[in-house]
């Protein structure tokens, strides 16, 4: 029960949320595990939000999930006698009586006084975590009361919002000091309220992200850039873009990629975007985004010299590890001419019939073809494959398979001898 944050705590916290662009996670991850084992009941706390997933820390660390060790870690904490250890297994449905009966604290009450002390002597992370008790409700469980400890229902909801609103100066300074997490939770503070308790004030919520770019957090960075890209302030927010894929923040490489591609935002330049792209690879191979427009680039040479074996490998990537049918055109174009992969009229066949975007020509040249050989598993209907080729426009290779076909005196549409 250490009235202060043990050295190594200090240090883990700096590399976990107060610095994260120094892209120390591994370091905060072996201080924390050394300091678990020797007893430091706040280290557990930490590293078992380390291993929690994005949700609870930043992507960008690349910390595995565990759940199962989170939650022995959370449960050694409390155990170990660390006042945040308790308040964060409450908040995540892990302070079973059983595990209540641990702690070395008189009363829930204590261990949340031991945190605040912590979050009064200035840590951050002991700021978010006392700002939750109050915005979870958990000072309910906490002080052991109800509906049914006051006189009227008037008094309930005073006393209600006179603990509830202490959350909103905890997560500021939570936010200034270094857990960019703090912002998520103001946001909702503002915008939504707490029932009939505490009125939305969305006009406080505005700036929220802007603050957290311009402190520095690279994740804070991207949430700006997104709201800004709907706001039509494009070039702004390549720059914040930048700034968050600097700093090591998942698929911001990607965004800034994104807007050098599509001219969005800065003067196309489709070899730099490839560069993006080929940065954001080098941290996540099977990223989406990145394998999708990469693929793209290569199919049609946009940046790069155009290679159909490497169109065909980012596009299989994002479709086969992702899920994403986006390129599906593309990949049953590679399959219907045999550029980059063997020609498989099967496959083709697999690809159009996942595509979305049924207006694009080569989709129509390529199931008006099919349809009218009879290929890919489809009954030759050359009716419906004319359809097709008609729908894809103007361009040399529809319009040559056009001219194969010919309507005969009564309306049937023939192969030409």
């Amino acid at each position: 029960m250490a009235a202060v944050l043990s050295d190594e705590v200090k240090q883990a916290l700096q590399y976990v949320y107060y610095n994260e662009r120094a892209g120390k996670g591994k370091e905060a991850l072996a201080l924390l595990e050394q300091a678990s084992k020797a007893g430091d009941g706040d280290a557990s706390c930490v590293l078992a939000r380390c291993y929690c997933g994005k949700q609870y820390v930043w992507a960008g660390h690349g910390f595995p999930e565990d759940d199962a060790k989170a939650v022995r870690l959370l449960h050694k904490s409390v155990e170990q006698g660390s006042a945040l250890g308790v308040l964060t297994s409450m908040r995540a449905g892990e302070l079973s009586p059983s595990v209540q009966k641990k702690m070395p604290f008189a009363s829930l009450q204590e261990a949340l006084d031991a945190a605040t002390e912590l979050a009064e002597g200035g840590d951050a992370f002991s700021q978010y975590v006392v700002g939750n008790a109050y915005f979870w409700w958990d000072f309910l469980r906490i002080q052991g009361k109800g509906p049914d400890s006051f006189p009227n229902q008037g008094a309930f909801k005073a006393y209600m919002k006179e603990n509830i609103s202490k959350c909103e100066d905890f997560f500021w300074k939570a936010l200034r000091g270094g857990v960019h997490l703090a912002a998520n939770n103001l946001n909702q503070y503002y915008r939504k309220g707490d029932e009939d308790i505490i009125a939305p004030q969305p006009e406080k919520a505005k700036d929220l992200y802007k603050i957290g770019a311009e402190i520095g957090y690279p994740i804070l960075q991207a949430i700006y850039a997104d709201d800004l890209v709907k706001e039509g302030r494009k070039e702004e927010a390549l720059r914040w873009y930048k700034k968050a894929a600097e700093g090591g923040h998942p698929g911001a490489w990607y965004d800034v990629g994104y807007c050098y591609f599509t001219g969005e935002g800065a003067s196309k330049d489709e070899a730099y975007a490839v560069s993006c792209f080929e940065k954001e690879l080098d941290k996540n191979p099977i990223h989406t985004g990145s394998c999708n427009l990469l693929g793209k680039a290569y199919y049609f040479g946009f940046g790069v010299p155009q290679d159909y074996a490497k169109a065909y490998q980012y596009l299989s990537t994002a479709y086969e590890k992702q899920d994403s049918a986006w390129g599906a055109v593309y990949l049953a174009s590679c399959c219907f001419h045999g550029r980059g992969a063997p020609r498989d009229y099967n496959r083709a066949k697999m690809f159009l019939d996942q595509v979305e975007r049924k207006n694009y020509w080569e989709f129509n040249y390529m199931m008006g073809y099919l349809y009218c050989n009879g290929l890919g598993g489809l009954p030759e209907d050359i009716k419906t494959g004319v359809e097709y080729l008609k729908k894809a426009g103007d361009h040399p290779e529809p319009q040559e398979e056009l001219r194969r076909y010919k309507k005969s005196l009564f309306g049937k549409w023939t192969r030409r001898n």
